[in-house]
C-alpha cells in the first residue's frame, strides 16, 4: 500500500494548532489576554496565588489542537456523565428520525411514551418548564440562530431507520465520543462545589473570629456591605436582560470572595464562570485602589480621625462555641449555605480547639495550595473565544466593579450611622471591611485611618467586618442559590 505524501503532509498541517487559528482567529485574542494575566499576576502580584493558575489554564485551553478541555462535557449547565461514560455526540441534522419526539425545559429528548432519547449539550429554553415543544422545533429554532445543534445520546438513537445502541458495533462510526482529559475531571470539582467549600475551610482555619465575638455589632456591617449584591443582582436582571440566575452570579461579585463567586456561578450560571471568576479575583486584587477614593468621599476628615476604644479580648471557650453556634444557626436557617458556611467554621474550630495542629496546618498550607492550583487552572480552562469573548462579558466586568463599589459604600454608610448612634465612638471606614476581601478589606481601613490620624489603629476593629463579610457573602450566596437553583 502506498503512501500519498500530499494528502499525508496536508493532513499534519490541516490538524495542527497554527492552521486551527485560521478557522477561529478569536482563540489568539485569548492567548493574549492570558498573557496579559501573567503579566499581572507575575509582575504585578495582583492575587498571584489564583491569578496565575488561572491565566495558564486559559492559555492552554485557546492553544488550539491542545484538546485539553470540552465544553461539551459541562455544556447545558450540569456535568454530562453519559458523555464521561462514552456516549455518542452527534449534530442535530443527523437524527433524522426524530418524528414525534419531544423536547422539555431540561433539554431531554423523549419518545412518545416519555423515554428519555438524548438530551441537547447546547442550552435549550423553553419558557413553560411543564410544557414539551416538537423536537423538530427545536432544530429549526438552531437553524435559524445559525447555530448546530448538539445532542447527547443516551440508550439508543435511530438515524435512517436504523437502531444504534451503546453497545452496538455500530455506534463508533454513527457519531463521535469525547476522551476526557486531566483538566475534565478536576473540573468536576468546580463543578460540585467542592474545591470552593475546602478553600472556605483554608480560610476558616487561618482567620481569627475574636473580634467578631469581642464586638459583634460588626455583624451588621458585614451584612450591609452585602448591598453590592442584591442591588447589581436588580441591575443586571431589569436593566441587562440577564436571567434570574445569572444576574444572581454577577451580583456574588460584589462581595469580592472569589471562592464564593465561583460556587455559586458553577451552580447557577455555569456558562459565565469565566469572566465572573476573572472579575471576582481582579476586584479582590484591585481593594486597595477601589476602596480608598470611595471611603474618603463618604467620610469626613473628623470621622476618618477616631480613635476606637481596644477590644476586649474573646476568651477562648467563646472561640470554641462560635463556630459550632453559626453552623447550626446557618443549617437550620439557610441549608443551601450550609456546605460553605460549614467548611468555614470546621477550619475555624480546628484552628482554635487546640487538639489539632496538625490538621490546622494541613488546612491552612498544603491542603488549600494544592485546592488553590486545581481551582485556578480548571476555570481558567473554561474561558474560551466563545465564552469570553462577547459583550456579556464587558458588562459582567462593568457591573462587577459597581457592585464591589456599592458593597463598599453600604458597609461605610452603615458605619457613619453605627457612629452617631454610639455617640461618636466608631470609626466609618472600618465599614468598607465587610467586603468578603480578608484581610486585604481591613489593611486599608487600618492605612486610611493611619493616614487621617497616625495614632489610629483600626486593623482590628476592621477584622471584624471583613470575618462579618465572609459570613456574610456565603450566606448571600445560599439566598440566590435558593431561589433560583
Amino acid at each position: 500500500m502506498g503512501i500519498n505524501v500530499g494528502e499525508t503532509l496536508m493532513g499534519l498541517v490541516t490538524t495542527s494548532g497554527i492552521y486551527q487559528y485560521l478557522t477561529n482567529p478569536l482563540a489568539l485574542i485569548m492567548v493574549a489576554i492570558a498573557c496579559v494575566l501573567l503579566y499581572l499576576a507575575i509582575v504585578k502580584q495582583f492575587e498571584p496565588l489564583l491569578l496565575l493558575p488561572i491565566a495558564f489554564g486559559m492559555l492552554l485551553t485557546n492553544l488550539l489542537g491542545s484538546d485539553i478541555f470540552h465544553e461539551e462535557l459541562f455544556a447545558g449547565g450540569h456535568a454530562n456523565w453519559a458523555l464521561f461514560g462514552g456516549a455518542v455526540l452527534i449534530d442535530g441534522k443527523d437524527f433524522v428520525d426524530s418524528v414525534g419526539y419531544m423536547v422539555n425545559a431540561a433539554g431531554q429528548i423523549l419518545t412518545s411514551n416519555n423515554v428519555v432519547l438524548g438530551h441537547f449539550v447546547n442550552a435549550v429554553t423553553i419558557d413553560d418548564p411543564t410544557k414539551l415543544v416538537p423536537f423538530a422545533d427545536i432544530l429549526a429554532q438552531f437553524a435559524a440562530n445559525g447555530n448546530a445543534a448538539s445532542i447527547i445520546l443516551e440508550d439508543a438513537f435511530l438515524k435512517n431507520g436504523a437502531v444504534y445502541t451503546a453497545t452496538g458495533a455500530m455506534l463508533a462510526t454513527a457519531g463521535k465520543t469525547i476522551s476526557a482529559g486531566l483538566l475534565d475531571y478536576l473540573y468536576l470539582g468546580v463543578k460540585l462545589g467542592i474545591y470552593p467549600c475546602l478553600i472556605f475551610m483554608g480560610v476558616g482555619a487561618g482567620t481569627d473570629f475574636g473580634p467578631l465575638i469581642s464586638n459583634p455589632k460588626t455583624l451588621l456591617l458585614g451584612a450591609a456591605a452585602q448591598m453590592g449584591i442584591f442591588m447589581t443582582f436588580i441591575f443586571a436582571y431589569a436593566v441587562f436582560g440577564f436571567s434570574a440566575a445569572e444576574a444572581g452570579a454577577i451580583g456574588i461579585i460584589g462581595g469580592a470572595d472569589g471562592p464564593t463567586a465561583i460556587w455559586l456561578t458553577g451552580k447557577l450560571a455555569p456558562h459565565l464562570l469565566g469572566p465572573i471568576a476573572v472579575a471576582a479575583y481582579s476586584y479582590m486584587a484591585l481593594v486597595p485602589v477601589i476602596q480608598p477614593p470611595i471611603m474618603r468621599a463618604l467620610t469626613t476628615e473628623k470621622e476618618r480621625k477616631i480613635v476606637m476604644e481596644q477590644l476586649k479580648p474573646a476568651t477562648k471557650t467563646q472561640k470554641i462555641i462560635f463556630p459550632i453556634v453559626v453552623t447550626i444557626l446557618v443549617a437550620l436557617l439557610l441549608p443551601s449555605a450550609a456546605p460553605l458556611v460549614g467548611c468555614l467554621m470546621l477550619g475555624n474550630l480546628a484552628k482554635e480547639c487546640g487538639v489539632t495542629e496538625r490538621l490546622n496546618k494541613t488546612m491552612q498550607n498544603e491542603l488549600m495550595n494544592i485546592v488553590t492550583i486545581f481551582l485556578g487552572i480548571t476555570v481558567g480552562a473554561t474561558a474560551t473565544a466563545s465564552t469570553f469573548l462577547t459583550v456579556r462579558t464587558l458588562e459582567i466586568i462593568a457591573m462587577g466593579i459597581v457592585a464591589f463599589g456599592m458593597g463598599t459604600a453600604g458597609g461605610v454608610l452603615l458605619a457613619k450611622l453605627m457612629n452617631k448612634l454610639s455617640g461618636g465612638k466608631i470609626n466609618p471606614l472600618i465599614g468598607s471591611a465587610g467586603v468578603s476581601a480578608v484581610p486585604m478589606a481591613a489593611r486599608v481601613s487600618q492605612k486610611e485611618g493611619q493616614k487621617a490620624n497616625p495614632a489610629n489603629f483600626l486593623l482590628m476593629h476592621a477584622m471584624g467586618p471583613n470575618v462579618a463579610g465572609v459570613i456574610g457573602s456565603a450566606i448571600a450566596a445560599g439566598v440566590l442559590l435558593s431561589m433560583f437553583g
